[in-house]
């Protein structure tokens, strides 16, 4: 079956959520983090699936939206993985292979946008790679 068009936008918004939480970890989001996920989002993430929004945009472009509006309002990201692991659980069926990897293609791409990788970096990469394996 088929994932609900609300589904699908909560699985985006989260994505731009977790993302979020990875250019954020150093309290700075970088205009090199903002330039590669939206590299990622037009070139990976938009030709995924075929979900649109009530105005006719690519339901994908919700990450962008989410992580926009966390990094202009400087959000607190304490929550971000504790949701999205739950969110998780709660839909497997979206966490295909495909998926599981392009999230952590994509965490990885905003982390090493800004003069590589850091040590806070790598452990939220890796928690968030534990959590993607969790489930079958």
């Amino acid at each position: 079956m088929k994932p609900s068009h609300q589904t699908m936008t909560r699985f985006y918004e989260h994505l731009g959520k977790v993302f979020y939480c990875i250019a954020a970890i150093d309290k700075n989001v970088r205009e090199e983090e903002i330039m590669k996920l939206k590299q990622i989002v037009k070139n990976e993430w938009l030709p995924l699936e075929n979900t649109f929004n009530e105005f006719g945009d690519d339901t994908a472009y919700e990450i962008e939206i989410v992580f926009d509006w966390l990094a202009a309002n400087e959000w607190d990201s304490k929550t971000i993985i504790p949701d999205f692991k739950i969110f998780r659980k709660e839909h497997e069926s979206l966490f295909t292979l495909e998926t599981n990897s392009l999230i952590l293609k994509t965490a990885n791409a905003i982390a090493t946008s800004f003069s590589g990788k850091n040590k806070t970096e790598h452990v939220l990469i890796s928690e968030l790679k534990n959590i993607l394996q969790q489930y079958p």
